[in-house]
Order: structure tokens, then sequence, then C-alpha cells
């Protein structure tokens, strides 16, 4: 049994201003007794402070890393770097990019099957009501979604072997919601995070969202981040990479105690490598699920409870610097409760409390009282009570969630800048046991200008060009490996149903090989643009330099 400290306590003054402001103390809302070794008690009051502060930590953390989301590709953001905050901060950003709320509007989506369905809802049920939404989405999450659309439900969509972004961070930014509805019940959130994460990830990409559940379900019932980073990991199996890369940096965090940016080196001298997403494999951008969850977890484990100095150190670490602040700020925002985020932060989230997200008929209010409810009623499947304002939650240490490896055997040995378009046929050849084809459907005759102004405003000018609104074209291809027919394929223009890559295959055997593809229907007003095609081995690769 873990130890759990339940005194109240003050925490240091936590610095309200970023970059010379002034300062407020933070009183961290803590249950008021263990009543038993196997159960915690909290207030109304308290719980519902601490879901609030939650759902506000997690949409400050990923306003403030807005600015600085991937301009920062394995470097520290340096100390002289402003990242602004002011207010009416928050509702610049909703007006701005409503896309960049991603991280709150995919939590959302699930709150919103919850209440739908129950909190027993299946994973079927969940998939389907996912597949269903209409707003912009990306790497695991667009590829799950397309699955589902052509009949691979869960656990089958969230799997490597047909979503090449399975180890993306997607599960892990979306997971915060399972923490918020299961307070001090680590193992009812793994046990959601099964249902929910297999959708989207799988392997270190669902232990992302297993891990961060964790960190939200502890923080309620305790009040060191370093305590609360040491038993999340007890939910991911020791032996798989993300256990191994998340336990390094707790190490890192003891050997550099004062020096974040030491530990922050030693991470990517160790573990700086994308091996599953076509966007990341041999390039500076890396999304995997292990390096991002472990940026969140420096800027825990160095900010010592402040509010402040946590979400900052998040955001500084690079890549994901939006996702990763909103990790710590959720978190966090726990840990203290609502009451106890400094005003410097509160205020301009305030503005935009009352506000749905889009594509949504949710808003922050209404996140506060339906996670409230759903963990009052996940208290009590799991054996707790609620007597008048006493809520009494029963308490188990942390077990570990099944073990899952991706890419086992299959390692990246070269990247092809191949930079071409076909209209009817493509003809690859390559050595070694796997390939993704990293690319796109462009419409060349005609494009929406409406839908390109708003998705770039979202995510971008990448996607100029790739998708329409609505347009209903569907391009089939045939793919045939080595001669032989191996599948049928449909590459719709519409954003919502989109693949993402045209074709991939992992773990064929070693060797040389030929892929081609033929465009079925090919149709003069589109072409399919292949930016780049990765090769895979089952041996990872070898200089050839003299020794």
């Amino acid at each position: 049994m873990m130890n759990i400290r339940t005194k109240n306590i003050l925490y240091p003054a936590c610095i309200l201003a970023f970059l010379l402001t002034a300062t407020t103390s933070c009183q961290q809302q803590k249950p008021d007794k263990i009543a038993s070794p196997s159960e915690n008690i909290l207030t109304k009051e308290q719980l519902q402070n601490k879901i609030k502060g939650g759902w506000a930590g997690q949409t400050i953390g990923v306003v403030y890393g807005a600015p600085v989301e991937f301009k920062y590709q394995g470097s520290i953001i340096p100390d002289n770097q402003y990242i602004p905050w002011n207010e009416g901060y928050v509702k610049y950003w909703w007006d701005k990019k409503p896309g960049l709320f991603d991280d709150i509007y995919t939590d959302l989506n699930f709150v919103n099957a919850f209440e739908k369905y129950g909190i027993d809802v299946s994973m079927d049920s969940i998939a389907h009501h996912w597949a269903s939404t209409s707003y912009h989405l990306a790497h695991a999450n667009q590829a799950s979604r397309y699955n589902i659309l052509n009949g691979i439900m869960p656990p089958k969509s969230g799997y490597w072997k047909n979503n090449p972004h399975a180890d993306d961070i997607d599960f892990q930014i979306e997971s915060d919601f399972i923490g918020l509805m299961s307070p001090g019940m680590v193992n009812s959130a793994t046990d959601i995070a099964d249902r929910v994460g297999h959708i989207m990830n799988s392997g270190d990409g669902w232990y992302g969202g297993v891990y961060v559940s964790a960190l939200y379900s502890l923080a309620f019932i305790m009040d060191n981040p370093e305590e609360i980073a040491a038993q999340a990991i007890k939910t991911i199996p020791e032996g798989t990479k993300f256990h191994e890369c998340i336990t390094d940096v707790i190490n890192w965090h003891k050997q550099y105690p004062n020096d974040w940016k030491a530990t922050w080196f030693e991470l990517q001298k160790k573990w700086n490598m994308d091996v599953g997403c076509p966007k990341g494999v041999f390039l500076s951008f890396n999304i995997d699920a292990k390096i991002n969850s472990a940026y969140a977890t420096i800027g825990l484990l160095y900010g010592h409870g402040d509010f402040t100095k946590s979400i900052d150190i998040a955001a500084r670490c690079g890549q994901d610097a939006d996702c990763n602040p909103a990790t710590v700020g959720g978190v966090l925002g726990v840990m203290l409760g609502y009451d106890s985020i400094p005003a410097f932060w509160l205020n301009p989230l305030k503005e935009i409390e009352p506000l749905n997200f889009e594509g949504t008929p949710m808003s922050l209010n209404k996140a506060y009282v339906l996670s409230y409810k759903h963990s009052l009623a996940m208290i009590q499947k799991a054996g707790g009570s609620i007597d008048g304002d006493k809520i009494t939650i029963p308490f188990a240490d942390p077990i570990p969630v099944a073990f899952e490896q991706n890419f086992e055997n299959t390692y990246p040995v070269f990247r092809d800048r191949y930079d071409r378009s076909f209209t009817h046929e493509l003809s690859y050849n390559f050595t070694g046991n796997g390939y993704v084809f990293y690319g796109n459907i462009i419409k060349t005759s005609k494009v929406d200008k409406y839908y390109v102004d708003r998705v770039s405003s979202r995510v971008g000018s990448e996607v100029f060009g790739l998708t329409e609104k609505d347009d209903p074209y569907v391009a089939q291809l045939d793919v045939f490996i080595d001669g032989a027919f191996d599948e049928s394929i449909k590459m719709p223009m519409k954003a919502t149903s989109r693949r993402l890559e045209p074709d991939w295959k992992y773990q064929l055997t070693e060797g040389k090989h030929n892929v081609t593809l033929k465009w079925v229907n090919p149709n003069p007003d589109y072409e399919i643009r292949i930016n780049d095609i990765v090769i895979y081995s089952e041996s990872q690769p070898q200089s050839n330099l003299p020794k």
C-alpha cells in the first residue's frame, strides 16, 4: 500500500505572473482523512473543485503552449523566448484557431458518450459515437475514424498494423476525462482506458493515455507530483519501452534534482526516435507518446507543485508544446483544486467557460457538471459511498495493464524523399520487411476556398489542396505486393473520412519486394501525391562507416 499523506498543507507561494509579476499562495485541497487503509474521504465541494481544476488546468495549458506548438522540434525552448499570457488571451485563441482545443473537445466527445450510453458503455458504442464526429482529426485519431468507417472496429482500429500512428500521442491527450471520472480509483481508470484507448492507439500510444489517466486519478488523493508519477507508472507493465522511458525520467530527476534541462538532454539522447508516425520518422518532428509523456513528467517533477513553473517547463521541452503543458496543468488543477489555480491563469479562462467547443454540444461548464456526475457513479460502482456531504472513495494499489509493444522487429532504415504524383499506377522496389507511403489524394482542378481557409486556420497550411469539405469523390486503389493482389483500399476526398496514408505493410519476409498501386477509377481532376516512402527492416540499421 502506498503512503498517502492526508494533512492539509500550504504550498510555497505560486508565481502568479509569468516573467516578473506578483505571487500568491496556493492552498491544496486534500482528502479530509484516511478512514481506513483502503479508502479516502472527500467532501462534495472538494470533489467538484478538483474536477473543475482538472478541466480548467488542461485548457489553460493547451492555450499557453499554442504559439510554440511544434515550433521547437528536438530543442529546448530557450528561457528568453517569451510565451505570452494576458487578459483576453484564451478568447483570442478560441476565435483565431478553434482546432487548437482538440485536446479538450475530443475529451468532451467521450464525456458525451458516457453521458449518453452510461458509464458501462461498450467499446463498440464508443467507437461508433467517435466515428460520427464532424470535427477535424489527425494522426491516430483520424486513422482510427477511417478504420471504423470502413468496418475495422476496435481494438483492430488502433492496432499498429492497421494504424501507422498507433504509438502517437492521440490517446494521451484525450484521456484526461478518464482520471476525472475515476477519482482516486486508478484501476477503474485503466479499465475505462482499455475501452477507449484501443479505439485509436495500441502499445506505447495506448500506454500514454493509461499513464495520464492514472496521473489524474491519483492527483485526487496525493499531494506530491513525485509520488503521483511514481505510482502512475506502475499501471504500465515493466519491460515495455514506455515504462522504461518514464522510469528513466524519474531516475534522472533524482540524479539532476535541480536541473530539468540535464534530464531533457538525457531523454533526448536515448529516446528521441519516432519509429511509427510517417510524418516523423527520420525527421525532427516527434509526436510519439513516450517522449511527450516524458516531457509532461519533467514538468510535474521539476515544477514541484507550482502551477506556473510546471506548465512552463512542460511547454519549454518542445515538440507537442501545447498538449504536454495541458496534461501538467490538468493534473495540478486536480491536485490543487480550481479555487487555488492562480487568478493570473484562471481569469482569462472564465471568458470561454460557458461556450460550446467547435463541433460539440459541450462547454467547460457542462464538463464540470457531467464529470462530477460520472465520478459519483464510478465511486458507487467501485464500492464507495455518498453519505450527505461525505464521499468515501475506495482505493487499491495500481495494477499493471496488459503487455503490448508495437513495431517489434520493425525498424525504419530509410526515408525516400519520393516527391512525385501518379494518376494511374505506381510501382516501387525496396529491400526490407515493410513500407509506408506518406502522401494523399489531391484535387487539382478546384479547391473549396472557404473550407481551406477554415482548415488552414486550425491545422496549418500543409493540408491545402488535400481535402474538401463535402467532395464525394473516393479513389479506389488495388495493391499488389510482389505481383500478388494484397488488398483494395479507398481514399475519400471528404475531410472527415479521409485515409491518412495511401498504403503501408509491415512484417513482410525480409528481402527484396515490389509494391504496385493501381488506381482503379482514375479521374483527371485528381492525383495522388506521394511525398515520402519509409522503408522498414527486421534488423536495426548499422553504420557503413569504416571502423
